[in-house]
């Protein structure tokens, strides 16, 4: 697996960047063709320039065009249109849609999103022992990294999902923050001791039910794993879901209670297009692949309202 570990400058994505972007390719398909254009349409430095044309890729708000252009997606297109579902991030139904995006892409993923979504073992999440841990999984595949490049892509990952905070404890502005920390997902839970009177923060994920992840939501998420990671298999188990790499368990951190209440009322939530079996034995999802789950139209039903754009 070929895994990035750069490429977002030092920068987590910030409030006003995806929209900007969106904006910027709106008015012009080449405005990050050309890094200096970018600089000036997008009123930010070189390295930002950079990181926003980064995290507006890895949110699935734009992909490269043949030409050395970008042009926005589907998605982007639905949510930050002038008229759009959410053009402003004001939903955080859109912001676990960005949270998704990021951390399940299947090409290049970023290394600190599929390791520590996926296969962190420990209940707890320390600076000291991610980085000790990110060092020898380089090393086995491979990648001389420098300590302060996975010091870097680790701040970049904490600080995606927990607040920047100043020398003094104070919370910066917010629109220094990434709009992914309104998630929650990951929260300080504690300290301890490094020793010779050093300390250091304990963090953990948020695993408990999310009720803004809503069943159009999550359908969404479930067929887009579906297609990424098992689009071979006719059907997927609970195990699947739940905890498999990639899956809306691992990436939501959602309880297995609830995938399983979820997945009860599937056949429901989806008008027929999904249905649950559930047996001692091997509880499956079915799905019937008659309609796209990645329209305007089902989008919209996402958020509970009609596009008012073309």
């Amino acid at each position: 697996m070929n895994y990035k570990f750069s490429g977002h400058e030092t920068f987590p994505c910030r409030y006003a960047w995806l929209p900007k972007a969106f904006l910027a390719l709106d008015k012009d398909a080449d405005v990050f063709a050309d890094e200096e254009q970018a600089m000036v349409s997008l009123g930010v430095g070189k390295n930002m320039a950079r990181s926003i044309k980064f995290w507006m890729q890895v949110a699935g708000i734009a992909k490269p065009l043949e030409n050395g252009g970008y042009t926005a997606t589907p998605l982007g297109k639905a949510i930050l249109s002038p008229g759009g579902l959410d053009p402003y991030l004001e939903d955080r139904k859109t912001l676990w849609l960005i949270h998704w995006n990021i951390s399940t892409t299947v090409n290049e993923p970023l290394f600190a999103w599929d390791y520590l979504m996926n296969r962190w073992p420990h209940p707890e999440i320390s600076r000291f022992e991610v980085l000790r841990v990110f060092d020898q999984e380089a090393k086995a595949m491979g990648r001389k990294l420098s300590p302060v490049t996975l010091e870097q892509h680790f701040d970049v990952f904490l600080h995606t999902y927990v607040p920047t905070r100043s020398r003094k404890g104070h919370v910066l502005e917010d629109n220094l923050d990434c709009p992914l920390v309104e998630l929650q997902l990951i929260e300080k839970i504690g300290e301890r001791e490094l020793g010779s009177g050093r300390r250091e923060p304990l963090y953990a994920f948020r695993r408990e039910e999310k009720p803004e992840i809503s069943s159009a939501l999550f359908i969404f998420c479930l067929q887009d794993f579906w297609l990424k990671r098992k689009a071979t298999e006719k059907t997927l188990t609970l195990r699947d879901i739940a905890v498999e790499l990639g899956s809306p368990g691992q990436v939501f951190k959602l309880p297995e209670w609830d995938i399983r209440e979820r997945l009860d009322g599937l056949r429901e939530a989806s008008s027929g297009e999904f249905y649950y079996h559930e047996s001692a034995a091997q509880p499956q999802v079915r799905r019937n692949d008659s309609r796209n789950l990645f329209g305007k139209d089902y989008l919209a039903s996402i958020y509970d309202r009609e596009l008012t754009h073309a």
